[in-house]
């Protein structure tokens, strides 16, 4: 049923669209970020409300350093994207106070590993009211209807092995927003995208900006800059957060 209601929207947009054209049907980009982590996080369980860890001063975690890709599909005034960016931090460190993770009790000085690594698939759509190309620069900007899916799982195990916790979160996250892009030259461009939720208590802002620059017609390099701030509460797993740093790559387009 999800497939048949994919296919129609497809359609729709085709003929929405009509005989409309873009500069690029297809765009293709994968690239690296670096994610610094900023907060903290806490898991329930046994009956049992988990310590709120910080994510630097507790254990000490490092950056995320992955590899992100997205395609985008250009129809018209419409734009289809689907992104994805891993997310993976690790951290160890002795602790100086006793924290609660899973129902489990982590006492002082004990030695501590934790992970958190989340996949995080990012599907956007995007009605650009604003696509002038007759200018100097082109201008595109329009309301973006995104649905991020979060699939996570934090962790945390004494050096003994005695004790080793961990619980997950999965989870599609809708958030409304919008995105422009600034083509000042056929070789340079700027972009913009931002996208929020607020629902019961959980918040999501999804923010970056990049630069694009193709000295050749099909192929180019971008860099940017991404910041994510979330507070989420769901499934007794505790998240407020703020992960943020930046990323480059290249892109071919057709």
């Amino acid at each position: 049923m999800q497939l048949r209601s994919i296919l129609l929207l497809l359609c729709g947009l085709l003929l929405a669209v009509g005989t409309a054209s873009a500069d690029e049907i297809l765009s293709v980009k994968a690239g690296y970020i670096s994610l610094s982590p900023d907060g903290d996080f806490a898991v329930d369980g046994g009956g049992l409300a988990g310590t709120r860890i910080n994510l630097k001063d507790d254990l000490n975690y490092d950056d995320s350093e992955d590899f992100i890709g997205e395609a985008a599909l250009n129809l018209g005034p419409f734009r289809l994207s689907a992104g994805y960016l891993p997310i993976e931090f690790s951290g160890n460190g002795n602790l100086k106070r006793q924290i609660i993770f899973n129902g489990q009790t982590f006492n002082v000085n004990t030695n501590v590993s934790s992970d958190v690594n989340i996949d995080m698939y990012d599907f956007g759509l995007v009605w650009h009211i604003i696509n002038i190309d007759d200018l100097p620069v082109r201008l595109q900007f329009g309301p973006e209807l995104s649905v991020k899916y979060i699939d996570g799982e934090v962790s945390m195990r004494d050096s003994s092995g005695a004790l080793n916790e961990k619980d997950s979160i999965s989870a599609p996250v809708p958030t409304i927003g919008a995105r422009a892009r600034v083509g000042l030259a056929d070789w340079l461009a700027l972009v913009g995208r931002v996208g929020y939720l607020e629902y019961d208590g959980n918040t999501l802002l999804d923010a970056d900006g990049q630069i694009e620059f193709s000295p050749l017609p099909l192929v180019g390099v971008y860099a940017g800059y991404r910041y994510i701030d979330m507070e989420v509460d769901e499934s007794g797993v505790f998240i407020d957060a703020t992960l943020d740093g930046p990323y480059g790559g290249l892109f071919v387009r057709f």
